[in-house]
């Protein structure tokens, strides 16, 4: 297809092949996806590079047939399920070429979608204009005489132009490397109790994980999200919401150095949980030693005497335990203070989750939380590393599990699935996300029709699905796009 080879190859290609554009748009069929006929993909791609050659003819049959084919496609995903149907987008510095936003927003309409979820925010990048970025993170497009092209406004334009809604997916507590090297905010880096950062246990150096209790980290994410939104984007996505993702033995959390606890804002927070002296003394020895044992418990009641139980937030003591010995309350005081741990560390994810979809609900613009389903997990007396708490993510939010679990067949994901479904408070807004392509298996994936049959059943819960990614199914075009040199 035209869309796999250089544009400029297209441009010049088309003019000789397809001389005479003076045929009217036809009617575009449309298949059961909702995907254009390759015919009406031919001719859409023959108009755009007629147009980008100076035709003024091409160029109003062209905006024509976008108006057309944006009208079938929005009744189409109205009379068929589901009703949204979006797909995952990364742009590259290359995409400010002329034509380039406009061919890559064709071939989404084309495959059926009616949203994109455009990578905004992602490794320590931004999706904001050079000259007018006033976020600490650098610019997607660096390029010399491209100080003013903003790639976010365009898509967000050209996307509306084709009946498409297009929403800036970011990444949130995975601030990228970047943020690193910035001299002044080293405190905001989470660390956990073997003093490391994320850069330490993944192995890819580049994504860097921060304290989300810290306030320089707030205040610099809150001022992008904000520059976003002057974009107005149909909605916001929040993706890397989460811990660390590890591996081995280290992908279970089972002791309090395991967790990301030890910045200076976590801790100051973890320690404001205290209620009493006792409390705050005991979560102290906790975090310090990763236990306590039954002479700290004994030497606390000396120095406090004028107290009862250690109390922190939460703790509903018995009255029963004051009259047990230090041995005997040990190992629930020790088991409750990992609790305490476990939760103070969700807390500060689903309280940063809140932040940074604030200015997208003053707004009134949709705000969603992507997360894995097992991110979650309880194992024994461990937790998955993530950490990610999104069972309790509110149900004002968008929920965009990824349901990328892959055993060969179909039936792993229905049963993540099912589990989201069965904890999702009612009303809740599921948009599963599946990861694959049209008409072929992809990583021993079925193909995206296989996934979509699989989930009808649960249509009447879920109104949309997304696919991972716009590069999978189009990898020559995404490599083209990634590798090209700028002019």
């Amino acid at each position: 297809m035209l869309f796999m080879r250089p544009l400029h190859v297209v441009l010049f290609t088309t003019t000789l092949l397809f001389p005479q554009l003076e045929n009217k748009p036809v009617q575009a069929q449309l298949s059961q996806f909702c995907q254009l006929s390759n015919s009406a993909v031919k001719q859409k791609e023959n108009l755009l590079a007629s147009a980008l050659t100076g035709s003024k003819g091409a160029k109003q049959r062209y905006q024509q047939l976008l108006t057309q084919h944006a009208r079938q496609l929005q009744e189409c995903r109205r009379r068929n399920w589901p009703q949204i149907q979006a797909i995952w987008l990364r742009l590259y510095p290359c995409d400010a070429r002329p034509g380039a936003i406009e061919q890559i927003m064709d071939h989404i309409v084309s495959k059926g979608y009616n949203k994109v979820y455009l990578e905004t925010f992602y490794d320590g990048r931004v999706l904001l204009p050079s000259s007018n970025n006033p976020t600490v993170w650098p610019s997607v497009v660096r390029n010399k005489g491209k100080e003013k092209v903003d790639l976010l406004a365009q898509a967000i334009k050209k996307g509306r132009q084709r009946g498409l809604k297009v929403y800036a997916w970011m990444f949130t507590t995975n601030f990228g490397y970047t943020y690193s090297q910035l001299q002044n905010r080293q405190k905001a880096i989470a660390r956990n109790g073997k003093g490391q950062s994320s850069l330490d246990v993944i192995s890819d150096g580049s994504q860097l994980f921060i304290d989300p209790y810290n306030l320089d980290a707030k205040r610099d994410y809150y001022r992008m999200v904000l520059e976003v939104m002057r974009r107005r984007p149909d909605g916001i996505l929040f993706d890397y919401i989460r811990y660390p993702r590890q591996t081995g033995a280290n992908s279970i959390a089972t002791k309090v150095q395991d967790l990301w606890l030890y910045s200076e804002a976590t801790q100051k927070a973890l320690f404001g949980r205290a209620e009493n002296a006792k409390g705050l003394d005991l979560i102290r020895r906790f975090l310090s030693k990763g236990y306590i044992s039954a002479a700290d418990i004994e030497q606390v009641d000396r120095i406090h005497p004028q107290e009862g139980e250690p109390m922190w937030q939460g703790r509903i003591p018995s009255g029963e335990k004051s009259l047990l010995s230090a041995s005997e309350r040990q190992p629930l005081l020790q088991w409750e203070l990992w609790q305490l741990s476990v939760a103070h560390a969700m807390q500060g994810i689903i309280d940063f989750a809140t932040l940074a979809s604030y200015p997208a609900k003053q707004k009134g613009i949709p705000a969603g939380v992507v997360f894995f389903p097992g991110g979650n997990t309880r194992l024994g007396r461990g937790y998955d590393s993530r950490l990610q708490p999104w069972d309790r993510f509110p149900s004002s939010l968008e929920w965009h599990p990824m349901l990328y679990a892959n055993c060969g067949t179909t039936n792993c994901i229905v049963k993540q699935a099912q589990r989201i479904l069965n904890t999702a408070q009612p009303g809740t807004k599921v948009i599963p996300a599946l990861a694959g392509d049209w008409g072929k298996r992809i990583r021993n994936r079925p193909s995206l029709e296989s996934q979509m049959q699989a989930l009808r059943p649960f249509e009447s819960k879920i109104k949309g699905v997304s696919h991972f990614a716009y590069s999978w199914q189009h990898p020559e075009h995404d490599r083209q796009r990634k590798s090209c040199r700028m002019r």
